[in-house]
């Protein structure tokens, strides 16, 4: 079973997002309170645990949930093979996927730190198809 093992947000562009109860994701916006939401394609960000475990070996610093500037920490599912247009129901929410990856800033923490970072490769964008509220815990699951 897919589920979600953290939500984290931030307040202003360009901080750390931290890990918070839940995140209630709003049609054509994203999640309330994220600095990052709006009316655009890239209203979520979303990392499997398991990419971030690749890196963890090799890290000098700790990877917390929200290091990458990821909305939704996964497990279970293999996020970065979903194709652009697939649909997710998380909890009562569902999102589309409208990116694969991303460009890396040049000022990366992780890059400068780690050499490597998988959100450019592994982390996914999507927006929200139907409103609610995601909590760690809930199920996550590809609809047909």
């Amino acid at each position: 079973m897919a589920k979600v093992i953290s939500v984290n947000i931030s307040e202003k562009k360009g901080t750390l997002k931290r890990a918070v109860p839940e995140i209630k994701l709003k049609l054509r916006h994203g999640i309330v309170g994220d600095a990052h939401a709006g009316d655009w394609h890239r209203q979520i960000s979303l990392l499997a645990e398991e990419s971030i475990d690749s890196m963890r070996p090799r890290s000098p610093i700790a990877l917390d949930p929200g290091v990458f500037a990821e909305n939704i920490n996964t497990e279970g599912i293999d996020l970065k093979h979903l194709p652009v247009g697939a649909h997710l129901r998380i909890g009562e929410t569902e999102v589309e996927v409208t990116q694969i990856g991303k460009e890396c800033h040049n000022d990366c923490a992780i890059k400068k730190a780690v050499g490597k970072c998988v959100m450019p490769t592994e982390g996914i964008f999507a927006v929200v198809v139907k409103e609610g509220v995601v909590r760690p815990g809930d199920e996550i699951e590809v609809l047909k």
